[in-house]
Formats: C-alpha cells, structure tokens, sequence
C-alpha cells in the first residue's frame, strides 16, 4: 500500500499557493499532484478519483470552495485554507476534514496532514473489508470546542439540546459537547438512521431497544417523543 497521500492546492492568490506548495515537499508523506489557480481548473483531476486531499481556498472566483467541495469524490478529502473564519460553519457542512486559517503555520498544516492520514486508513479498511464506505452521511465533523472531531454516526445513541449546549451521547465514554446547532447536526446525519423525536432530541432509530408509554429508554435518560412525532416514530420502529 502507497502510504503517501496524493494532494492538490486549490487557490487563486500566488503567495498562499507557494506556501502549500513548501509545506508539501518538506512532508515525506505528502505527494504534490497539482496546483490550480481555481476550482474549475482542478475539476478533471479531481473526479479521476486519484487525489486523496485536496488543500482549499473557499473565497475564489466562478465556482468557490464550498460548491466544489460538494461535488468531489467521497474518497477525496478537504482541508479548507482560507483566511475569513466566517466560512467555517458552512464547512462543516461538506463534512471538510479541517479548517485553517491564513497565514498557516507548519505545525497546523500537519495536524491537518495526520488526520488525512487516519482517514485514509479507516477509507482502506473499510474498502478491504467490503463494508459500506465512509460516506459523508456515515462519518460526520463536528464542531467542539477549539477542535474538529471525527465520528461515525453509527457511535451515536442520541442528540441533545441542553441549557443552549448541544451533547452527543455515545456508545462509550463522555458526551461530546458541541458548538453547532441542532439543525446543522441534523442536516448532516443519515435520514434513514435518525429522527428528531422532540424539539430538543435526535435519536438514532436502529439503536432504541426499549420504548414506555411516550419514553425512549437509554439507561437511565429517558427521551421524550412529541405527540406530533409518535406515529412516524412507532412506523419507524417498526411497531
């Protein structure tokens, strides 16, 4: 297996691309595959398939960041280089690997760089064993505190708005705080896996294994489901 990650730099000003380009040939890691003026540019190398990180300007002329991070391939990955920290939520969205901000110093582009290389294990792992691959909808990136997380969405029981905070419950260990809102995690989980039963719950349907009266039953946190939810939620359940 070819442990290098095969990357393009997507940028429209001369001196941001120059400097991705440095950091890329001083990364052992990292194998320079193209550097593009813009997005439309890239489109043909990028849908072949063959290019595992894209580094990506969001604010650029004809087709942004943002849209083209849409339409790549789902074995690509991004890592938004931008210098306005306004676009991060939208980001989000399109599931980017990481966001950085301009000017980038090394120590961050590797921190981007390592969690490139993590997804391109679980992505060949996952391919090795014929399991379904890691889709956007599969594997989702959430905003916490001062970091990116990572997490399949089969890991997660339920979604919960909490005195203004939104907490993710997992199979194991502590709920993971974030700083988006209910609806941006909504809009980026699997509809066929999950249901807003409340207005403050989301819960992952294959993982309810016990219902009282208008209750889901997690341990010892019982979910409440609205009135106006119960019916598609039974359907759902298949009860």
């Amino acid at each position: 297996m070819d442990n290098k990650l095969k990357c393009i730099v997507v940028d429209d000003e001369p001196l941001a691309r120059e400097l991705m380009r440095t950091y890329i040939s001083k990364t052992p890691s990292l194998e320079m595959a193209g550097c593009f003026e813009s997005a439309a540019e890239a489109v043909k190398i990028v849908m072949d398939g063959k290019i595992d990180v894209i580094f990506l300007d969001i604010n650029m002329p004809m087709l942004n960041g943002i849209e083209f991070a849409q339409v790549v391939p789902i074995s690509t990955r991004i890592v938004f280089v931008t210098a306005y920290d306004r676009y991060a939520v939208e980001g989000f969205r399109v599931n980017a690997l990481d966001y950085l901000l301009k000017p980038v110093s090394y120590s961050d582009f590797m921190r981007s760089v390592a969690r490139a290389l993590d997804w391109k294990k679980l992505y060949l792992a996952a391919s090795a064993h014929k399991v379904e691959t890691l889709q956007s909808g599969r594997m989702i990136t959430v905003k916490t505190e001062g970091k990116l997380m990572q997490m399949h969405t089969d890991t997660i029981l339920y979604i919960e708005v909490r005195n203004d905070r939104i907490l993710l419950f997992r199979n194991e260990g502590e709920p993971i705080a974030s700083l988006m809102t209910l609806k941006e995690i909504e809009e980026l989980l699997p509809a066929d896996s999950f249901m807003r039963v409340h207005r403050s719950f989301i819960v992952n349907i294959p993982k309810v294994e016990m219902v009282e009266r208008n209750r889901i039953i997690f341990g010892k946190t019982f979910i409440p489901v609205s009135e106006s939810k119960r019916e598609e939620f039974l359907s759902r359940l298949g009860k």
